[in-house]
């Protein structure tokens, strides 16, 4: 097994953020973390079968999500291309992860900004009205699917998916 932590070190890089949050994004439906990097072929069949070419190789080799490229529309396909039994079922929930939406967001600046709501398909961002100031931006958690459609399309790069969730 690839000891992401090593490489990572080797690279001038860390393998988590400055939160503790894990910098490599997983796969939907992903039964467990350490499964997967043991028994991940890194052959690239889910890559290849990503709708909308999320799935990037990441460090080692192994696949991970890149909502810069934009969002996960569950469709499955890559839990379908994959041999290996490191996916729950279709039926099962994705992942449990869930958007933040931090102090670079333009509305703390006064600035009126409502891209992420408008991606946001599941309508689980909102913008709650301010006296005097521009309105700010409001999840609903319940709501947020963790698709990461709002990533690509924030203007600041305020928007990130909180991994303390995750399955």
């Amino acid at each position: 097994m690839v000891d992401l932590s090593r490489r990572a070190l080797f690279r001038g890089r860390v393998s988590r953020d400055q939160a503790g949050k894990p910098l490599r994004q997983n796969l939907p439906w992903i039964k467990d973390e350490q499964l997967f990097l043991a028994d991940c072929h890194r052959c690239d069949a889910c890559i290849k079968q990503c709708e909308t070419q999320i799935i990037t190789r990441g460090d080692g080799g192994f696949p991970t999500i890149d909502f810069s490229r934009g969002e996960c529309t569950f469709c499955y396909q890559c839990a379908s291309a994959c041999d290996q039994p490191l996916f729950w079922p279709e039926t099962e929930q994705p992942w449990k992860q869930k958007i933040e939406i931090g102090a670079k967001c333009l509305t703390n600046s006064g600035v009126e900004c409502r891209s992420c709501e408008d991606s946001c398909e599941p309508y689980a961002i909102s913008f709650r009205p301010r006296r005097g100031q521009v309105s700010s931006p409001q999840i609903d958690t319940d709501q947020c699917n963790g698709c990461g459609a709002c990533i690509s399309t924030c203007p600041s790069n305020a928007i990130t998916i909180n991994h303390g969730v995750q399955l």
